[in-house]
């Protein structure tokens, strides 16, 4: 299973966040049959977002929106404070890579654009805030966005690598934060490990990843753990709620559908489930709004 853990300095002054998220990503894949920069692309994304909701208290919705100019076009996603994450790329088709190293590119097809977070505390008034793309690379995005929008500085790496068919074969990240109260030289060591730390992609190649995380950003100073958390990717669609929007249409659209379609499909957008409403269906949906 998937899982984030938090953690937190001895001393109080920083936490971090470390994640797995191997199989979420990997689901997401799945449903969405992405290709290798849209799977990257994505997986960050999503972790980026669970990264997000495990910020949060209560049972609050936050939802990601990446809006880039370039190829991938908007990455959205949903994620809430029990480890679900759900989300969609615009084109799942892009499949770019350094021709030397055969790394999967990213940030040059999000392009320019904004990195939208909306905070949904069940109260009936979202809250958004905004900050611009600055490497479309969306780790860096989420650093900046914390850093900027929450006053919390912060350090990010995650990534998604894959396996010579282009399938996810590791997925995870991490969230280093400044506490207030935080030394100055305190601040100064942790930058400095920040800086000297193995790439992202390297530490997620380890037997233990999560533990190979916990140890580049801490180091020599103490820390412990404070929970271990479940998180998966999971779509909360369904049938009734399809049938409920098709509600809202109103009789006359749903009767024109019936008449001249002969029935409805619907797909998820987050993740793909096909609904098909037979001509009877709309028929009863129409009769029961009589």
């Amino acid at each position: 299973m998937d899982k984030i853990i938090k953690s937190i300095a001895e001393s109080g002054s920083f936490r971090a966040y470390v994640l797995d998220a191997t199989e979420t990503v990997r689901q997401a894949q799945e449903h969405h049959d992405t290709m290798a920069s849209s799977t990257v692309a994505l997986g960050r994304a999503l972790i980026a977002n669970l990264i997000l909701a495990a910020n949060q208290k209560g049972d609050s919705k936050v939802t990601l929106k990446v809006i880039g100019d370039s190829s991938f076009g908007h990455i959205i996603s949903v994620a809430d404070t029990q480890g679900h994450v759900k989300g969609y790329i615009q084109n799942p088709d892009v499949d770019i890579k350094k021709t030397a190293t055969g790394e999967v590119l990213v940030g040059p097809f999000m392009g320019q654009g904004h990195f939208i977070v909306i905070t949904d505390y069940g109260t009936g008034r979202p809250y958004t805030s905004t900050t611009p793309l600055i490497s479309g690379e969306i780790g860096e995005d989420l650093a900046f966005y914390l850093t900027e929008s929450e006053q919390t500085p912060s350090a990010v790496g995650l990534n998604v690598l894959l396996d010579k068919e282009d399938k996810v074969k590791v997925a995870g990240g991490f969230m280093l934060q400044v506490l207030p109260g935080a030394k100055d030289e305190e601040i100064a060591r942790f930058e400095k490990r920040i800086q000297e730390m193995p790439a992202i992609s390297t530490l997620l190649e380890s037997d233990d990843h999560i533990q190979a995380l916990l140890s580049a950003l801490y180091g020599e100073d103490a820390y412990k753990r404070l929970s271990e958390e479940d998180i998966s990717f999971a779509c909360d669609c369904s049938r009734e709620r399809f049938e409920a929007a098709l509600v809202t249409l109103g009789k006359s659209e749903l009767q024109a559908m019936a008449d001249e379609d002969k029935g409805a499909e619907i797909t998820c957008q987050f993740c793909g489930t096909t609904y098909n409403f037979t001509q009877d269906d709309l028929e009863a949906l129409i009769h029961d709004q009589a």
